[in-house]
């Protein structure tokens, strides 16, 4: 097949890099534009563009897939499927149009479960027992188009975003792979699917999501923790100063009669009271030092028993 494709972020490089590998011809690809990242604010093409560049295939930057000139550029490649996958921009109508195997999107959850822009995180917050990769044929709505294929894969009980992440990653490759063969051979079946999804829209991501709330169980905590692991991360406040939770499990320790958020005394353990339970953090990072093990941020610095985390903002 001619292929067109339309990714962004590192979760769409697996994909792209099994279409070159593959007896596909990606004819294009399209991506967003560079960005200013890190500290010099230099301006940085998406991994998708790297990859793509590292193939010698051509790409396109569009600020808006909705103009006139994408579509005309689209329409010139004369694909015979687009893929998409985490593209980061809603595809029109007139491009869905385009191919004659239609749009094919690679999404990381298994729909109706978790539309939206960050379903592997959303999945491991929520304490799914299990998650993976949809292919679909896209329509006009935001992931509701037909299911054509679909695989499944446990959650482990230590799941973080980044571990989920990759392995869907790869997951979602292969499977990309039997979905285009399955097209081209006429044997593909597709299953439209219910008007209403079985979760929450998986919204985006921001730095406020990380924000722990103290008052929430342990166990929810824990979740938010991994869910959120290795990006954008949870964390808490401690003396105005934000602390990152990289890792963090529920205690069986007896509950306290201080407030959600309260550092419990224990010799070389972080333990706080939570709405529900206690947390025992296990890897931190307070603003300006590195990450570390709790036992030796403890013989560093020196919490006082029933100690709030987080007060004040950031």
């Amino acid at each position: 097949m001619r292929v067109v494709f339309m990714g962004s972020p590192d979760f769409a490089v697996p994909t792209l890099n099994a279409l070159t590998g593959s007896g596909h011809e990606v004819a294009g690809v399209f991506t967003q534009p560079d960005r200013p990242k890190g500290r010099s604010g230099a301006a940085q093409m998406t991994p998708v563009a790297a990859a793509a560049e590292a193939s010698g295939i051509p790409v396109w930057k569009p600020v808006k897939i909705r103009e006139p000139e994408a579509a005309a550029k689209v329409r010139a490649l004369a694909p015979d499927v687009i893929v998409v996958v985490a593209f980061g921009q809603i595809i029109p109508e007139e491009i869905l149009q385009i191919p004659r195997y239609g749009c094919v999107n690679v999404h990381a959850s298994l729909l109706p479960a978790w539309r939206g822009a960050a379903p592997i995180q959303w999945s491991v917050i929520s304490g799914d027992a299990e998650s993976g990769v949809t292919t679909m044929r896209m329509n006009a709505g935001l992931d509701t188009g037909d299911i054509i294929l679909q695989e499944r894969t446990p959650l482990a009980p230590d799941e973080t975003g980044g571990s989920l992440f990759d392995r869907l990653a790869e997951m979602g490759a292969k499977l990309l792979l039997r979905t285009l063969d399955e097209l081209e051979a006429g044997t593909a079946v597709f299953t439209p699917q219910p008007a209403e999804s079985t979760t929450p829209y998986a919204k985006m991501l921001k730095k406020e999501t990380g924000r722990i709330d103290w008052s929430a169980d342990a166990a929810s905590i824990e979740r938010l923790v991994r869910g959120l692991s290795p990006w954008p991360s949870a964390w808490t406040v401690l003396r105005g100063k934000t602390v990152k939770i990289w890792s963090a499990a529920v205690s069986g320790g007896e509950e306290s009669a201080f407030a959600p958020g309260a550092v419990l005394p224990s010799k070389g353990k972080l333990l706080v009271q939570t709405g529900s339970g206690i947390l025992e953090i296990r890897e931190l990072q307070l603003e300006g030092k590195k990450r570390m093990a709790a036992a030796d941020f403890l013989r560093g610095f020196s919490l006082e028993e029933g100690e709030l985390l987080g007060e004040g903002t950031k």
